[in-house]
């Protein structure tokens, strides 16, 4: 990742998340090779006291909530760490135990050409452009989770008793009518009766848990652009040719 003198400025202080996305600490230093690009950060774990580990910058990224770094949480606090607020040049020995703990390639000092033919103007130099594509985090609208009530038609059934009135008549046997007291006039016999009917009561009762829940979803998306780059063609006489 390439910054430029404002933002990494900007990132003094600023929290340090690892790739997904726990939070290592803050930003106290940062570092720029021989070409004044930044190359390193310090990060004030609160760990180390008056030490701050140091994490490359390749394939950092800048996020709303500060700087995020494509290493783990526990890599980072592990790896070599520097005094806090010191403003000396990082050493020969120290770059090695950096490049050596993240596992990085130093880069190789450039080799000499073979077979270059001899100009009073030096070489030529062919340069082209190359496409860099990153990614940056902004905000993609808000989720909420909102509770309201509504009312809706409930429509059962319950089973109900009641107590029906028959009337019952039975002969008596004129041996069974022995000993029967027979009156003749008015009288008249009570039953009380029993009925049931629904009777509708309420009451609240938890059903379900529902929260808010998010994931990181990777997907591919296709960057189109237009890149220029030169191309060198030699005009060299016939006899002059090198033969293959």
């Amino acid at each position: 990742m390439k910054l430029n003198a404002q933002q990494a400025n900007s990132l003094y202080g600023q929290d340090v998340k690892d790739r997904s996305g726990s939070k290592i600490g803050s930003v106290g230093q940062i570092w720029t090779d021989s070409s004044g690009e930044p190359t390193w950060v310090s990060v004030k774990t609160g760990l180390m006291g008056h030490k701050e580990s140091m994490a490359p910058l390749d394939k950092a990224r800048i996020t709303d909530s500060g700087l995020a770094v494509d290493y783990d949480k526990a890599t980072v606090k592990n790896a070599p760490a520097v005094d806090a607020g010191t403003e000396q040049p990082l050493d020969t020995a120290e770059i090695e135990q950096l490049y050596a703990h993240y596992r990085l390639a130093p880069q190789a000092p450039p080799t000499a050409g073979r077979g270059r033919a001899p100009s009073a103007d030096g070489d030529l130099i062919r340069s082209e452009e190359r496409l860099r594509v990153g990614t940056e985090s902004q905000p993609a609208g808000t989720a909420r989770l909102r509770k309201y009530v509504v009312t809706e038609d409930v429509h059962t059934t319950v089973p109900v008793e009641h107590d029906e009135v028959y009337v019952e008549r039975e002969p008596i046997a004129a041996r069974d009518a022995r000993g029967m007291r027979a009156d003749i006039g008015e009288a008249e016999q009570e039953m009380t009766l029993r009925a049931e009917r629904p009777v509708v009561g309420k009451e609240t009762v938890p059903v379900e848990r529902v929260h808010l829940a998010k994931e990181e979803v990777v997907e591919e998306q296709p960057v189109d652009d237009q890149i220029r780059r030169e191309r060198v063609d030699a005009d060299i006489p016939e006899p002059s040719r090198r033969r293959r």
